[in-house]
């Protein structure tokens, strides 16, 4: 009995991960308008992070985030380009079939409100109104690249320190054309100790108390009375061609 238990949520979740694969592979289906400020919690080979994202910085790059994180899209995705005293990127994934999808799913730009402050997290680009789903963290402030146009959208929060340890010994030399064809079969037979994106899970950003004072009085005098934002939990998830994204430097 116990193993036809097992065999049937081991069917189950087959299923569940197909039903995901199909709905990535359909980026016209993923424009879910993200909160207003929200948490991305990363558990990655080199330890957990934390981004949190501020819509009102860049409207279009967080929506895309948003629906890039909710639907697994950046789970098993390695960290495949690490510049010291630069930057870090992410946002290939390792499944082709997949990432050809979105090649050439692009949003357009949003203006720059933000500077490239370290630990601020961007889309790359190739050029104007083509960012799709590669992001980059800036290990220091790179002002320089705001008037390219690469407009931050969020920053991390916690565990900075984390970002700042992820392994930089291939530095550029994994080729983004090969990653996208042949995903992480190639980064595996040719580099295969680049950090990882294990897992990852949305959260709201807990908003500020909202506190007033009691005028004195009654049994317990001087009272003090917050009202906290609601805080709904934990959202699990599951779990296109050479130079698609412009050279930061």
């Amino acid at each position: 009995m116990k193993s036809m238990f097992v065999a049937v949520a081991l069917v189950a979740g087959a299923a569940a991960l197909a039903a995901q694969a199909d709905k990535l592979k359909n980026p016209a289906a993923l424009k879910e308008q993200a909160p207003a400020t929200y948490k991305a919690d990363f558990e990655s080979s080199a330890g957990k992070f934390v981004i949190t994202v501020h819509r009102a910085w860049a409207p279009k790059g967080a929506d895309r985030f948003y629906n890039l994180v909710k639907n697994g899209f950046f789970d098993d995705t390695r960290f495949f380009r690490v510049v010291p005293n630069f930057m870090v990127q992410f946002g290939l994934n390792g499944d082709p079939s997949i990432q050809s999808n979105w090649a050439n799913a692009n949003i357009t730009d949003d203006p720059v409100t933000q500077s490239n402050k370290k630990g601020y997290v961007t889309f790359a680009t190739r050029g104007k109104d083509t960012r799709t789903t590669q992001v980059f963290v800036n290990f220091k402030d790179n002002g320089f690249l705001d008037s390219q146009g690469f407009a931050p959208f969020g920053e991390v929060t916690s565990g900075m320190d984390v970002v700042e340890k992820i392994n930089s010994e291939y530095g550029e030399k994994p080729n983004q054309g090969s990653i996208q064809s042949q995903g992480n079969t190639y980064l595996k037979a040719q580099f295969p100790k680049p950090d990882a994106v294990s897992s990852l899970s949305l959260s709201p950003a807990v908003r500020p108390a909202r506190c007033r004072i009691r005028p004195p009085g009654g049994l317990a005098g001087r009272m003090r009375s917050c009202a906290h934002g609601s805080i709904t939990g934990r959202l699990p998830t599951k779990a296109g061609h050479s130079g698609h994204v412009r050279r930061l430097l």
